[in-house]
Protein backbone atom coordinates (compact mmCIF):
# COMPACT_ATOMS: atom_id res chain seq x y z
CA UNK A 1 0.00 0.00 0.00
CA UNK A 2 2.83 2.20 1.11
CA UNK A 3 4.26 1.83 -2.40
CA UNK A 4 1.13 1.80 -4.55
CA UNK A 5 1.24 5.54 -3.24
CA UNK A 6 4.47 6.44 -3.27
CA UNK A 7 4.30 5.71 -7.03
CA UNK A 8 0.97 7.46 -7.93
CA UNK A 9 2.72 10.71 -6.35
CA UNK A 10 5.82 10.25 -8.34
CA UNK A 11 4.26 8.99 -11.73
CA UNK A 12 2.00 12.17 -11.50
CA UNK A 13 5.58 14.51 -11.60
CA UNK A 14 6.01 15.29 -15.50
CA UNK A 15 10.02 15.04 -14.71
CA UNK A 16 9.79 11.28 -12.83
CA UNK A 17 8.79 7.69 -13.95
CA UNK A 18 9.22 5.09 -11.53
CA UNK A 19 10.81 2.50 -13.33
CA UNK A 20 10.54 -0.20 -10.75
CA UNK A 21 9.08 -1.85 -7.23
CA UNK A 22 10.78 -4.11 -4.48
CA UNK A 23 9.20 -5.85 -2.03
CA UNK A 24 12.46 -6.44 -0.09
CA UNK A 25 16.42 -5.47 -0.34
CA UNK A 26 17.80 -8.09 -2.94
CA UNK A 27 15.20 -7.17 -5.24
CA UNK A 28 15.75 -3.49 -5.40
CA UNK A 29 19.63 -4.53 -5.66
CA UNK A 30 18.71 -6.63 -8.88
CA UNK A 31 16.29 -4.35 -10.04
CA UNK A 32 18.94 -1.68 -9.96
CA UNK A 33 21.97 -3.64 -11.15
CA UNK A 34 20.42 -5.76 -13.66
CA UNK A 35 18.77 -2.59 -15.19
CA UNK A 36 20.18 -2.38 -19.41
CA UNK A 37 22.81 0.71 -20.07
CA UNK A 38 21.67 4.05 -19.32
CA UNK A 39 18.24 2.50 -17.97
CA UNK A 40 19.16 2.54 -14.02
CA UNK A 41 17.07 4.36 -11.69
CA UNK A 42 18.47 8.24 -10.97
CA UNK A 43 17.38 7.74 -7.58
CA UNK A 44 16.06 4.60 -5.19
CA UNK A 45 13.52 5.39 -2.05
CA UNK A 46 15.30 2.50 0.19
CA UNK A 47 13.53 1.56 3.32
CA UNK A 48 15.95 0.51 5.94
CA UNK A 49 13.79 -3.08 7.75
CA UNK A 50 13.02 -5.13 4.72
CA UNK A 51 12.87 -8.68 4.58
CA UNK A 52 15.56 -10.71 2.64
CA UNK A 53 18.16 -8.05 2.61
CA UNK A 54 17.74 -4.77 4.95
CA UNK A 55 18.33 -1.55 3.57
CA UNK A 56 21.80 -0.81 4.75
CA UNK A 57 23.21 -3.87 3.13
CA UNK A 58 20.66 -2.97 -0.22
CA UNK A 59 22.12 0.27 -0.03
CA UNK A 60 25.45 -0.64 0.12
CA UNK A 61 25.55 -3.12 -3.04
CA UNK A 62 24.34 -0.20 -5.13
CA UNK A 63 26.42 2.44 -4.53
CA UNK A 64 29.13 -0.12 -5.09
CA UNK A 65 27.27 -1.04 -8.10
CA UNK A 66 25.81 1.58 -10.13
CA UNK A 67 25.43 5.50 -9.94
CA UNK A 68 21.81 5.32 -8.64
CA UNK A 69 21.96 7.63 -5.79
CA UNK A 70 20.06 6.12 -2.27
CA UNK A 71 17.46 8.31 -0.44
CA UNK A 72 16.48 6.65 2.79
CA UNK A 73 13.04 6.66 4.42
CA UNK A 74 13.09 6.41 7.79
CA UNK A 75 12.03 7.00 11.53
CA UNK A 76 14.54 9.27 13.40
CA UNK A 77 13.06 7.72 16.60
CA UNK A 78 13.25 4.31 15.85
CA UNK A 79 16.07 3.24 13.29
CA UNK A 80 19.52 3.46 14.46
CA UNK A 81 20.20 1.98 11.67
CA UNK A 82 20.62 5.35 9.65
CA UNK A 83 23.79 5.82 10.61
CA UNK A 84 25.09 2.50 8.82
CA UNK A 85 23.37 3.84 5.75
CA UNK A 86 24.84 6.59 5.27
CA UNK A 87 28.23 5.13 5.48
CA UNK A 88 26.94 2.36 3.35
CA UNK A 89 26.69 5.32 0.38
CA UNK A 90 22.91 6.70 1.04
CA UNK A 91 22.73 10.51 0.41
CA UNK A 92 20.67 11.08 2.33
CA UNK A 93 17.36 10.14 4.90
CA UNK A 94 13.55 11.42 5.01
CA UNK A 95 10.95 10.87 7.29
CA UNK A 96 8.14 7.83 6.28
CA UNK A 97 5.14 10.32 6.82
CA UNK A 98 7.12 13.29 4.84
CA UNK A 99 4.29 14.71 2.57
CA UNK A 100 4.11 14.70 -1.26
CA UNK A 101 5.74 18.07 -1.76
CA UNK A 102 8.71 17.49 0.57
CA UNK A 103 9.12 13.88 -0.89
CA UNK A 104 9.20 15.45 -4.58
CA UNK A 105 12.23 18.03 -3.61
CA UNK A 106 14.09 15.36 -1.91
CA UNK A 107 14.34 12.92 -4.48
CA UNK A 108 15.24 15.88 -6.90
CA UNK A 109 17.66 17.51 -4.28
CA UNK A 110 19.36 13.95 -4.22
CA UNK A 111 19.10 13.57 -7.92
CA UNK A 112 20.90 16.95 -8.62
CA UNK A 113 23.88 15.40 -6.27
CA UNK A 114 22.73 17.14 -3.22
CA UNK A 115 21.86 16.19 0.48
CA UNK A 116 18.20 16.37 1.42
CA UNK A 117 18.29 17.41 5.10
CA UNK A 118 20.17 20.61 6.81
CA UNK A 119 23.48 20.21 8.94
CA UNK A 120 22.09 20.89 11.30
CA UNK A 121 19.53 18.12 11.02
CA UNK A 122 22.27 15.79 10.12
CA UNK A 123 24.25 16.91 13.25
CA UNK A 124 20.83 16.32 15.40
CA UNK A 125 20.27 12.91 13.90
CA UNK A 126 24.07 11.32 14.30
CA UNK A 127 24.39 13.20 17.82
CA UNK A 128 21.66 11.03 19.15
CA UNK A 129 22.83 7.95 17.20
CA UNK A 130 26.47 7.77 17.91
CA UNK A 131 26.69 6.79 20.95
CA UNK A 132 24.39 3.65 21.00
CA UNK A 133 27.50 2.68 18.34
CA UNK A 134 31.28 1.95 18.86
CA UNK A 135 33.04 4.98 19.02
CA UNK A 136 34.38 6.28 16.19
CA UNK A 137 38.43 6.48 15.45
CA UNK A 138 40.60 8.01 13.47
CA UNK A 139 42.01 5.01 11.43
CA UNK A 140 45.01 4.92 9.52
CA UNK A 141 43.21 5.21 6.42
CA UNK A 142 40.59 8.22 7.68
CA UNK A 143 44.46 9.59 8.86
CA UNK A 144 45.93 9.48 5.65
CA UNK A 145 42.74 11.34 3.81
CA UNK A 146 42.72 13.76 6.28
CA UNK A 147 46.65 14.72 5.66
CA UNK A 148 45.33 15.52 2.00
CA UNK A 149 43.70 18.81 3.22
CA UNK A 150 44.79 21.79 3.98
CA UNK A 151 44.28 23.44 7.40
CA UNK A 152 41.36 25.54 5.76
CA UNK A 153 39.96 22.86 4.28
CA UNK A 154 40.20 20.88 7.53
CA UNK A 155 38.55 23.47 9.85
CA UNK A 156 35.62 24.51 6.66
CA UNK A 157 35.04 20.23 7.18
CA UNK A 158 34.53 20.70 11.27
CA UNK A 159 32.07 23.12 11.30
CA UNK A 160 30.26 21.21 8.10
CA UNK A 161 30.32 18.44 10.62
CA UNK A 162 29.04 20.50 13.26
CA UNK A 163 25.76 21.50 11.72
CA UNK A 164 27.02 25.10 9.96
CA UNK A 165 25.47 25.70 6.37
CA UNK A 166 27.66 27.75 3.94
CA UNK A 167 26.76 31.16 5.54
CA UNK A 168 27.33 30.55 8.87
CA UNK A 169 31.09 29.06 7.81
CA UNK A 170 31.67 32.02 6.15
CA UNK A 171 30.82 34.31 8.62
CA UNK A 172 32.67 32.06 11.22
CA UNK A 173 36.29 31.94 8.75
CA UNK A 174 35.97 35.44 8.10
CA UNK A 175 35.36 34.23 3.94
CA UNK A 176 33.07 34.77 1.24
CA UNK A 177 29.92 32.58 0.39
CA UNK A 178 31.92 31.60 -3.15
CA UNK A 179 35.46 30.67 -1.20
CA UNK A 180 33.03 28.41 1.34
CA UNK A 181 31.77 26.72 -1.76
CA UNK A 182 35.28 25.67 -3.13
CA UNK A 183 36.42 24.42 0.05
CA UNK A 184 33.51 22.21 0.15
CA UNK A 185 34.42 21.06 -3.68
CA UNK A 186 37.83 20.62 -2.85
CA UNK A 187 37.07 18.58 0.55
CA UNK A 188 34.35 16.40 -1.09
CA UNK A 189 37.15 15.81 -4.25
CA UNK A 190 40.07 14.83 -1.94
CA UNK A 191 38.22 12.61 0.43
CA UNK A 192 35.99 10.79 -2.41
CA UNK A 193 32.81 11.71 -0.73
CA UNK A 194 29.52 12.02 -2.32
CA UNK A 195 27.88 14.82 -0.72
CA UNK A 196 27.15 16.72 2.09
CA UNK A 197 25.23 14.51 4.27
CA UNK A 198 28.97 12.12 4.13
CA UNK A 199 31.04 14.60 4.87
CA UNK A 200 29.38 15.50 8.40
CA UNK A 201 29.61 11.36 8.69
CA UNK A 202 33.77 11.60 7.93
CA UNK A 203 34.02 14.64 10.55
CA UNK A 204 32.35 12.25 12.92
CA UNK A 205 34.54 9.08 12.02
CA UNK A 206 37.75 11.10 12.08
CA UNK A 207 37.19 12.61 15.44
CA UNK A 208 36.53 16.48 14.20
CA UNK A 209 33.29 16.48 15.61
CA UNK A 210 32.16 14.68 18.96
CA UNK A 211 28.33 13.81 19.76
CA UNK A 212 27.06 15.80 22.72
CA UNK A 213 26.90 14.00 26.29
Amino acid sequence: MVRVGFRMVLDSQPDMTVVAEAPNGRDAVDAVLRAAPGQAPDVALMDIRMPVLDGVAATSEIVAGSDTRVLILTTFDLDEYVYSALQAGASGFLLKDAGPTELLAAIRAVASGDSVVAPSATRRLLERFVPTLPTAQSGGDTKKRLEALTDREREVLTLVGQGLNNTEIAETLFLGGATVKTHIGHILAKLELRDRVHMVVFAYDAGLVHPRG
